[in-house]
């Protein structure tokens, strides 16, 4: 299928994206390759590795670039939010406490999807809640699984220590009692991307008196499963 714009530039800089797809480049390979004069070739792939959007290995040759990975990532939080209701509802209903999905953005992290219970005492996160990164099972997940083998360093006002983020990482999840809200609990997991890194936490949330003690113990398998069924859809 024929994907030109006739905008060239966009269109010549899309042909090497798709070209170095699979594997990398010399300048050489790249120009016959895309069919690209080899001077346009050049200058095409400086500006792009200037943007990130490609970049050289030591032997010289052209690969996909980070940025690429980093829009790919963004992308793949904005569908997971839309594809995500489904599993966040059998959560509810296997759980009986609302679900919530979160999102990191900056020094926050937004609810972008949640289901709550139809009625009685509940835990209610509207979707597009910006809340702390400081508190609460989310924040610690997010946290946990935010750099490529450590976590995060947390706030300075966090209510968790990177040494609990640490432990939180080696056993799947998170849980809180009364660190974003006194009388709310929560039990968190990470959504994981290829690369390890959180795309997202699913949560539960509800009264501490209906949560216990000991939350992780009475539902941490569920949130887990949960959070390895949306990182498969």
């Amino acid at each position: 299928m024929d994907k030109s714009t006739k905008v060239g530039v966009l269109d010549k800089a899309v042909a090497i994206l798709d070209a170095l797809e699979i594997h990398p480049l010399t300048l050489n390979d790249l120009s016959d390759a895309t069919g690209i004069p080899r001077p346009t070739t050049h200058r095409l792939a400086l500006a792009m590795e200037q943007h990130g959007l490609i970049a050289r290995n030591p032997q010289g040759q052209f690969h996909i670039g980070g940025r690429v990975e980093e829009l790919a990532e963004a992308a793949g939080k904005t569908d997971l939010a839309r594809r995500s209701l489904d599993i966040l509802t059998q959560l509810r209903d296997d759980t009986g406490e609302s679900a919530q999905l979160y999102q990191r953005v900056g020094e926050r992290r937004v609810c972008t999807a949640a289901v709550d219970l139809a009625s009685g005492l509940r835990d209610t996160v509207p979707q597009g809640a910006a809340l702390t990164m400081s508190a609460g099972s989310a924040a610690q997940v997010l946290l946990a699984w935010g750099g490529d083998n450590q976590p995060n360093v947390p706030p300075a006002t966090a209510a968790f220590s990177v040494q609990q983020l640490q432990s939180v990482r080696e056993r799947g999840w998170a849980a809180s009692i009364g660190e974003r809200e006194p009388e709310v609990a929560s039990v968190s997991a990470p959504v994981l991307a290829r690369n390890s890194r959180a795309l997202a936490a699913v949560s539960i949330s509800g009264p501490v008196a209906r949560f216990g003690e000991s939350p992780g113990e009475r539902f941490a398998d569920r949130v887990m499963e949960a959070g390895r069924q949306l990182a498969a859809v």
